[in-house]
């Protein structure tokens, strides 16, 4: 019975309240969290992976598929933000999950939610890295290949991983250090860092659709939906709808949000405005980037590492001045996706770690900098090793899969919590139950189904492991558990 045992809402709303010398430090306002969500989200995805799947599934459609997994965003930032005016505590998913679903969901979550949030920092940190290289290459100062690149890489005709010429991904693991370290510091130094890079980045996506919306060649949109290949997923409706599942990895990140929930000064009216109010600013954004990108080149010039730049890029002379600042943009986005991954991940283990489904060491905190410090090493340290080893790809699905399963697992916990506990203070509603959250488990479901196969079977092999952790260690030192035995 203990694996459904679920935690009473009074004890979260108690540990919510909890000040002293082992509770984080409340310091982010309404204005943090949502620059702390757009700081997340902006990053890879806009930078990259716009031009790459209009290149390959969508063309100009490119613009549906954003709306499609904006959508699914939507809903699932709906149920987020009520979960997080009502529970205003450190965990996100898991803590919403424990709450509703019982104890094995949790931990399902909570293992899950380390494929976004770890893995995602190793992704966006390759990312990164190609930036910077090219930037170190434009100014004279050249980093070897073999320390700047992945040194396996998947190939799918064998289906196994080969070694490639690369020793190590050498920036990409510097970054994560760095920004660990500035983590451990603490929260207010890392948002005030968040800040700093989001309004670089804002400063040049803005330029790039207020000066590049000028040189549009609207025959570029024509067909705005190419004729689909004979192939399913290759361009027509279905490639809008592989488009979107892949551009989805582009809105990873508002959830984060939620995992700030107790370094928050007054987290009931400020979570929903920091979670709805970047996913909003965000999915603006992205639509006017993928009409200007696919407005400048045809889109089958956007299938590069560097799509921005080679857009802008074929504008002319004209925008020639920008391009200078387009591996500026790109490095301060990015650098500020793998900030706040790395703030989520060890806030989801603190709050586990306070469970006693994993070892209290995950717990910590730092005497002096009030940060779970333990677990952003710990965490810093693997996202390092995976950001040196492997290449974007293979993580960049992990990342999806994971992500889009939490979202399914809250959308649930809204409706179970509204049917069992009507009557509970919601200081914000999720509006139209149970239509929305049914559309964000049928949205989210929907584009799981177009990741590819292997894909699933990773997420299988990790759950498994997951679940060997549980059995093995959580299940037994749940203090929930020991409480009611």
């Amino acid at each position: 019975m203990s694996l459904w045992i679920k935690k009473p809402l009074d004890i979260l709303m108690v540990e919510a309240s909890e000040e002293g010398e082992h509770t984080l430090k409340r310091s982010l306002t309404a204005t943090n969290l949502t620059l702390l969500g757009v700081g997340a989200i902006i990053g890879a995805g806009i930078f990259v992976l716009t031009g790459q799947a209009a290149a390959q599934y969508a063309g100009p459609a490119i613009v549906l598929s954003f709306v499609i997994a904006g959508f699914g965003c939507l809903f699932a930032g709906l149920c987020y933000a009520e979960f997080a005016s009502m529970i205003p505590i450190a965990g996100s998913a898991y803590t919403y999950g424990y709450a509703t679903l019982g104890e094995f969901m949790a931990w399902i979550i909570g293992w899950d939610l380390i494929l976004e949030y770890l893995f995602a920092a190793s992704t966006v940190s390759v990312g990164w890295s190609g930036y910077f290289v090219a930037l170190m290459k434009e100014i004279g100062f050249a980093i070897p290949e073999k320390f700047a690149g992945a040194p396996l890489k998947w190939v799918e005709a064998h289906r196994a991983f080969e070694w490639t010429s690369s020793v190590v991904n050498l920036p990409a693991m510097v970054l994560i250090a760095v920004l660990t370290a500035l983590l451990v510091v603490g929260i207010k130094e890392s948002a005030r860092f968040n800040n700093i890079a989001v309004f670089i980045k804002l400063a040049i996506v803005l330029a790039v659709i207020g000066f590049g919306i000028k040189y549009v060649n609207t025959a570029n949109w024509h067909p705005f939906i190419p004729e689909n290949t004979g192939t399913f997923g290759h361009f027509g409706l279905s490639g809008i709808v592989r488009g979107s599942a892949v551009v989805f990895f582009a809105y990873i990140g508002f959830d984060a949000v939620s995992t700030a929930a107790q370094e928050a000064k007054n987290p009931k009216r400020d979570l929903p405005i920091g979670i709805l109010g970047s996913l909003a600013i965000c999915t603006v954004l992205y639509i006017l980037m993928a009409l200007v990108m696919t407005g400048l080149t045809p889109f089958m010039n956007l299938n590069v590492p560097h799509p921005v730049f080679v857009a802008i890029d074929a504008a002319g002379p004209g925008l020639k001045w920008l391009t200078y600042f387009i591996n500026i943009g790109a490095i301060a986005g990015l650098s500020s996706v793998v900030l706040v991954m790395l703030m989520g991940q060890p806030r989801i283990f603190y709050a586990m770690s306070r469970d006693g489904l994993l070892p209290p060491v995950f717990g910590k905190v730092h005497p002096k900098f009030k940060t779970p410090y333990i677990a952003t090493i710990v965490t810093g340290s693997v996202a390092m090793v995976f950001g040196g080893l492997f290449p974007i790809d293979i993580l960049g699905e992990l990342v999806s899969i994971g992500t889009l399963l939490a979202f399914i697992i809250v959308c649930a916990g809204v409706l179970v919590l509204r049917y069992r506990s009507p009557d509970l203070k919601r200081p914000f509603r999720t509006p139209f139950v149970p239509l929305v959250p049914i559309l964000g488990i049928g949205t989210c479901g929907f584009m799981m189904a177009f990741l590819p196969l292997t894909t699933w079977l990773r997420l299988g092999i990790w759950m498994a492991i997951g679940f060997c952790i549980y059995f093995l260690y959580g299940r037994h030192h749940s203090k929930l558990g020991r409480a009611e035995g």
